[in-house]
């Protein structure tokens, strides 16, 4: 389960939230509540975040997976890359492709974000492989995507936030 921190807190009434810091979940929980109720709520919730970052988190394979799934529905099945995969060097950038060996690689800095946001990093790169700059016709295939408009401001107000 990793570590867990409990914070309680006497002005909390009802809720129990859980959130991750790092590597430790934070518990907030009302300070009345038993030590029986505090373990099946701890149990609950860190279960629950599990499950929604494993699912906003997904494996290289699965990226990879996504990717079929993605250039299927918005490129006609135009753009199939010969791997997609995760990595820690690109701190400028959420994405990149290489169209010599048709390889895609995301930001480390994607994982967690909302999935509309990776797949339109991902639909991005993959354009790239079928139109290789930031053309008209580039734009035209990435633009139908009915996230792409909401996914860039996000990413632009993390990156602001970053600076």
């Amino acid at each position: 389960m990793g570590e867990v921190e409990i914070r309680r807190s006497s002005r909390r009434k009802r809720t129990v939230r859980a959130y991750r810091q790092g590597d430790k979940i934070i518990v907030l929980m009302p300070a009345d509540l038993s030590d029986e109720e505090e373990q099946s709520h701890v149990r609950s919730l860190v279960e629950r975040l599990d499950r929604r970052e494993r699912r906003v988190r997904p494996s290289d394979a699965e990226l990879l997976a996504r990717a079929a799934q993605l250039s299927d529905r918005w490129l006609d099945g135009r753009a199939t890359p010969s791997s997609v995969r995760w990595v820690t060097n690109q701190n400028t950038r959420w994405g990149s492709c290489s169209s010599n060996d048709a390889s895609i690689r995301l930001s480390h800095r994607l994982k967690g974000m909302p999935e509309w946001v990776v797949d339109y990093v991902l639909l991005h790169e993959l354009a790239h492989l079928i139109e290789p700059n930031h053309s008209a016709r580039f734009w035209a295939l990435v633009d139908p995507y009915p996230f792409s408009v909401k996914a860039k401001g996000f990413l632009e107000g993390v990156s602001w936030r970053q600076q």
